[in-house]
């Protein structure tokens, strides 16, 4: 690839980028009118209950069907496609008559829901094709940080934006967020249009089918290409298990901040929330420029390795930040919470991108199952947890079985790690002129018999590192 190549690539990934964080944005702003909308339209708490119900039920559907949509269409068509569902549905909602909202309401949670998951399913594992191989941890980097603001920024600006313009104009705010990215995309160098039917038609065959089992011509029973991806790489399932309890844990400082914002200061809760995450995602994107200059001058990535390391800091840090500490030592762990989310994701999402390419959407599509499956049954067990037990102890408990799942995840992935054997001296008289400085350079690069393969620092990062 051409440096001006390169040059091209990036300036259009980074466009896509803005044009995500700006989704982004839009996302997280519906999050809160919209589930304010709900409560105002239905006058029921359960109505709000049932609302994220639908939404977290559509991204697990979707995660599933992530593969098969894939299979049929260009990532570049599902992309734009899913953020103009999004938008057509927030303007579908704007025009409803006042006796239709309500099921409007629920129709748009379901395509808010499935949209976004497709959406992410489809960036994620594209991202390799976007940048080439050895970018991959500068563009997921890249990402979080733009969506780590544009999170910020949507949490911060809904109560002002619903107060002062109202529903409508939020909604339309939100829909234009979704055009614009959609715009983005439409930049992008890839096709529009269909996947080609034989190649689809081929990979189905080879892996079991898109969405499920099937029977061979042999009559035996196809294993799910889900499974294929899980079972292609050592401790892969351990790692996307891991995932969906530590979306189970996200839930818990979800749904405690508010409640433990309020014991601290009753006549302002917004106060804590509003500072906590402010700081967290200073701390996230602040680690987005280390890992992005350490991948730079080292050439390597954080790995399989870091996920499970900065999954025990990050449900460490977020445990102490309900312990009830001082204002200064609670800005600081909000500050690490978020560096350490930051290296989760990166190392979480660059890992699966290592995988070949029809064994990567399956993993991301999968992935995306576990996690709404983990933050949904997360939110319900959580939230009635919360009517019995101090905040501490819900979150204590949620990202404590984080921290013991990822203790046996890294032990594992430290268990697989190639052992480099001792290399007897060579004798004098088998020595060939020049094999030293031959050795010297295969040792250099990687391709030797020392072991220097990702797991020992190599300059590959991913799938590749775990395993025995």
């Amino acid at each position: 690839m051409t440096s001006g190549t390169a040059a091209l690539q990036e300036r259009r990934y980074r466009i896509l980028v803005t044009g995500y964080a700006i989704s982004s944005y839009g996302t997280f702003l519906n999050v809160v009118a919209l589930s304010l909308y709900v409560y105002a339209v239905t006058d029921r708490a359960l109505a709000v209950g049932v609302f994220m119900a639908i939404r977290l039920a559509a991204g697990f559907v979707a995660g599933l069907a992530a593969a098969a949509v894939l299979a049929r269409w260009s990532a570049k068509g599902v992309m734009f496609w899913a953020n103009v569902a999004q938008a057509a549905a927030l303007l579908l909602l704007v025009l409803a008559p006042d006796g239709f909202r309500t099921g409007t309401l629920f129709a748009v949670s379901a395509v808010v829901g499935a949209s976004g998951t497709l959406f992410m399913v489809t960036l994620r594992s594209s991202i390799p094709d976007m940048v080439g191989e050895g970018r991959h941890t500068w563009a997921n980097s890249l990402m979080v940080s733009g969506r780590s603001m544009a999170m910020v920024a949507g949490f911060a600006s809904s109560g002002v934006v619903v107060s002062l313009l109202g529903y409508t104009a939020a909604f339309l705010v939100d829909m234009a967020t979704f055009l614009v990215c959609a715009l983005t995309v439409l930049l992008l160098p890839m096709p529009m249009g269909p996947a080609h039917s034989d190649d689809g038609r081929d990979e189905e065959d080879n892996q079991g089918g898109q969405g499920g089992e099937g029977v061979d011509g042999s009559g035996r029973r196809r294993v799910p290409a889900a499974l294929v991806a899980l079972g292609a790489v050592p401790v892969l399932g351990l790692m996307v298990a891991l995932r969906g309890i530590d979306a189970l844990g996200s839930s818990s400082h979800n749904a405690a901040l508010p409640v433990y914002s309020t014991e601290l200061d009753a006549d302002n809760p917004a106060v804590f929330v509003s500072v906590f995450w402010c700081v967290w995602a200073l701390g996230n994107v602040l680690v987005q420029q280390v890992l992005q200059r350490y991948t730079k001058r080292t050439g390597r990535s954080v790995g399989a390795l870091g996920f499970g390391l900065g999954t025990i800091a990050m449900s460490g840090t977020f445990i102490l930040a309900f312990a009830g500490l001082p204002w200064a030592a609670t800005v600081l762990i909000a500050l690490l919470a978020g560096a350490a989310d930051g290296l989760t994701e990166v190392s979480y999402t660059s890992h699966l991108q290592t995988l070949p390419n029809p064994l990567r959407t399956h993993a991301f599509g999968l992935s995306a199952t576990v996690e709404n499956l983990g933050f949904g049954v997360g939110m319900i067990v959580v939230a009635a947890a919360l009517d019995v037990f101090t905040p501490l102890s819900v979150v204590g408990v949620a990202h404590g079985a984080a921290i013991v799942l990822a203790l046996v995840y890294v032990a594992r992935v430290l268990r697989g790690r190639p052992v480099q054997e001792p290399q007897k001296p060579p004798e004098p008289q088998e020595t060939v002129p020049g094999s030293e400085e031959r050795e010297g350079k295969d040792g250099k690069d990687g391709k030797g018999e020392s072991g220097a393969g990702p797991a020992r620092g190599g300059h590959r990062d991913g799938a590749e590192v775990s395993g025995g």
